[in-house]
């Protein structure tokens, strides 16, 4: 969705209450701004022009104390995380970037499912590839396996942390931005089950806010 007044563009806004320990990490490991650190709260916000997220990011720190945790400008978009221990500076930083570019958090897009499964029992050879692909934990054979592939890439965060927190689950690999973005988390069939159920729960709640904002 856009503003008709200002010309931007709000593809996700995504308030993340606590980030989970394996996501934080995950986070920082790849990182070359500064790193989230576990339970911190954080705002992920992507919008058109891509390179006027420039201009929010150094409107969300002068205005706040939150730290920028990743930037991502593409073609289109750009995309910002921003984190803080203190939630009233995270939504704070987020209000202003919204105030200053006319957009309500309901103007972002709807998530569309493009992949969701869950490989029960996964063979070696199998557990291998994803291991050889992974940025995070890894799969052990036997084990159950859930992919999840969403547009906008960026919900993924939101996926994951809830995920992470409903289940004793790992971590594999999120790439949490792009056209299309790829979740992949592993454990007991049990808990991966659960993880599922917390990942596609949110998603859906979010999906309903546009539906019930007449969006």
């Amino acid at each position: 969705m856009s503003s008709k007044d200002s010309g931007f563009q709000l593809r996700t806004y995504i308030f993340l209450d606590q980030i989970q320990p394996q996501l934080a990490h995950f986070i920082a490991k790849d990182n070359r701004v500064y790193d989230p650190n576990e339970y911190d709260s954080a705002i992920v916000l992507e919008l058109a022009p891509a390179m006027e997220i420039h201009k929010m990011i150094d409107l969300a720190l002068k205005s706040t104390s939150v730290r920028l945790g990743s930037v991502v400008t593409e073609r289109v978009y750009g995309m910002m995380q921003i984190q803080h221990p203190d939630q009233g500076e995270v939504r704070a930083a987020g209000a202003s970037v919204l105030e200053q570019t006319g957009l309500d958090p309901l103007d972002r897009a709807r998530i569309k499912i493009q992949t969701e499964m869950v490989i029960r029992g996964i063979e070696q050879d199998h557990a291998i590839y994803f291991n050889c692909t992974s940025y995070g934990n890894m799969v052990v054979a036997d084990e159950s396996v859930f992919i999840l592939e969403i547009a906008p890439a960026a919900y993924l965060n939101i996926a994951c942390n809830e995920a992470l927190k409903a289940a004793d689950v790992k971590l594999i690999t999120i790439r949490p931005f792009g056209a299309t973005g790829r979740l992949v988390l592993s454990g007991s069939e049990s808990e991966i089950d659960s993880a599922v159920e917390a990942a596609m729960a949110v998603l859906n709640s979010l999906n309903k806010e546009l539906d019930d904002a007449g969006r």
